[in-house]
């Protein structure tokens, strides 16, 4: 049990595919994982469903790597998302392919995608120990094992980092193998969140608070530029610090320093109509209400929730009748339901982000191997490295193909 070919540190996506691969060729593989359950952050992806992959070409999955995409290109060509896909239907799960491309378990559970990676590596012959490795022991600069927090040493001649990022810790994904990446020489690139909730300056969010709004599209403009940077049509929610789901994570990925006043959104709270087509439905719906208050007159238009920051930020009286309303008072309401507008103050804590942006360094790592240029023996794999991903199973993707890569270099 002290010894191997091969250790990967951590039981995640990335580490269990590592250690799936070296496995499978021929390698005496231990996995060390903190946890008692392998495969805990998985759990929570996909909102507990678990967005596999990204059911598209190689070129287009670069695409959605903003941050040292083309570091990838070795990496994905070795286990593509299609390799993917058959990897895990070939061993009993099936799957489906959803908007986007997204790639679904047909069960719609996550824990399903986790059994499949972990009983994978056990029929494979892998070692499973409960520990929290602490330092990774090099000899004349060549890796030769891991001293755990336990005490406990184990030696190999080749060990695989993949211990994660900093979203979530309460899965495991805490950070250590940053200090121990640095402590051997590496370089590690600031972390900062990605796909992460929106703090807003403007404070009527809290009153929609736990709305969810479908089939809108929300748009980010960075001021400074004057260019809108994102722009997509989904889901979002509404919180007591500002907003979040889908389209808000996929927002946040865009905007890279969150300076103050700079990055403005703007939801179209009805895509689906032009301008004029709106102002002929809030027409029609002012004639069947005449005689009613202008604050009792948006229930067939909008969810209940959203109505009183609406009539407040339209400036229009609630009392008032709507009989009374001019064309200009409606013209301003269709304004503000095209283009509801809030200021990015920020980002939640990046224990809260899906995913990390920074960590090791790319350049210090070679593209085709996953081994470090410093130390020999020293592989890295998912979201420990320097690069993240757009929402849609890319950054999963990207665990599987740097886990990949690495277990069948080492």
């Amino acid at each position: 049990m002290k010894k191997a070919d091969v250790i990967v540190i951590g039981g995640g996506a990335a580490g269990m595919m590592a250690a799936h691969t070296a496995a499978l060729y021929g390698k005496h593989v231990l996995l060390l994982e903190r946890n008692s359950r392998l495969g805990k952050k998985i759990l929570i992806t996909g909102k507990g469903r678990c967005n596999v992959t990204n059911r598209c070409d190689i070129d287009t999955f670069i695409k959605n790597v903003p941050t040292n995409g083309r570091f990838l290109y070795s990496a994905v060509n070795h286990l593509s998302p299609e390799e993917t896909i058959a990897y895990f239907e070939n061993s009993g799960l099936s799957l489906k392919t959803e908007r986007g491309n997204r790639v679904f378990p047909v069960s719609d559970r996550a824990a399903d995608v986790s059994r499949v990676l972990e009983e994978n590596i056990r029929q494979a012959g892998v070692r499973i120990a409960e520990e929290r490795a602490s330092e990774i022991l090099t000899e004349a600069g060549d890796v030769c094992g891991v001293r755990c927090e336990s005490g406990e040493i184990y030696h190999a001649p080749a060990v695989i980092l993949a211990t994660g990022g900093k979203s979530y810790p309460g899965t495991g994904s805490a950070g250590d193998g940053y200090a121990m990446a640095q402590e051997l020489g590496h370089r590690i690139i600031p972390l900062k969140p990605s796909l992460i909730p929106i703090v807003t300056e403007e404070d009527w969010c809290r009153k929609a608070q736990g709305l969810s709004l479908k089939n809108v599209t929300l748009s980010v403009t960075d001021q400074k530029s004057k260019k809108v940077i994102f722009s997509e049509l989904g889901e979002m929610l509404f919180t007591h610090f500002g907003v979040s789901g889908p389209l808000v994570l996929s927002a946040s990925s865009h905007i890279r320093e969150p300076e103050p006043e700079r990055y403005k959104l703007e939801i179209d709270l009805k895509p689906g109509l032009t301008d004029q087509q709106l102002d002929v439905r809030i027409l029609r719906d002012f004639a069947e209400q005449a005689n009613k208050d202008f604050g009792n007159s948006l229930g067939a238009l909008l969810p209940r929730k959203i109505i009183p920051v609406i009539v407040r930020l339209s400036g229009i009286p609630y009392e008032q009748k709507v009989n009374q309303i001019t064309r200009e008072m409606r013209g301003d309401l269709c304004r503000l339901l095209k283009h509801l507008s809030l200021t990015v103050a920020g980002f939640r804590p990046i224990e809260e982000a899906i995913v990390t942006s920074g960590g090791v360094d790319v350049k210090e790592v070679n593209p085709k191997t996953m081994e470090s240029k410093k130390v020999a023996g020293l592989f890295f794999a998912g979201e420990i490295l320097d690069v993240d991903a757009y929402t849609g199973g890319f950054n999963l993707q990207i665990a599987f193909s740097t886990g990949y890569t690495a277990g069948l270099s080492c």
